[in-house]
C-alpha cells in the first residue's frame, strides 16, 4: 500500500512542477510582451529581442517539463487500459 502512496506522491509533485513551468512561460511571455510594446515609451533604444524570440523562449521553457507531464498522463490511459 505504501508503494502506490509514494507514486501518487510522486505523480502529484511533477504535475505541480509542470504546471509551475506551464504559468511561468506563459507570464515570461506576457510581461516581456508588453515590456516590448511600452519600450518605446521607457527608452529610445529598441528592445533587443524580436516577439519570435519572446514566445519561442517561453515555449521552450514549457516544453522542458512537458515530457513530465505527458509521462503522467500516458501512465493514466496505461492503467484505464490494463485496469
Amino acid at each position: 500500500m505504501s508503494d502506490s502512496v509514494d507514486k501518487v506522491e510522486k505523480k502529484s509533485g511533477a504535475k505541480n512542477i509542470s504546471l509551475g513551468s506551464m504559468l511561468v512561460s506563459a507570464i515570461w511571455i506576457g510581461a516581456l510582451s508588453l515590456l516590448k510594446a511600452f519600450w518605446g515609451i521607457i527608452s529610445e533604444k529598441s528592445f533587443g529581442l524580436t516577439m519570435n524570440e519572446i514566445v519561442l523562449s517561453g515555449v521552450i521553457m514549457a516544453a522542458v517539463f512537458s515530457p513530465v507531464y505527458l509521462s503522467i498522463i500516458l501512465d493514466k490511459i496505461k492503467d484505464i487500459k490494463v485496469g
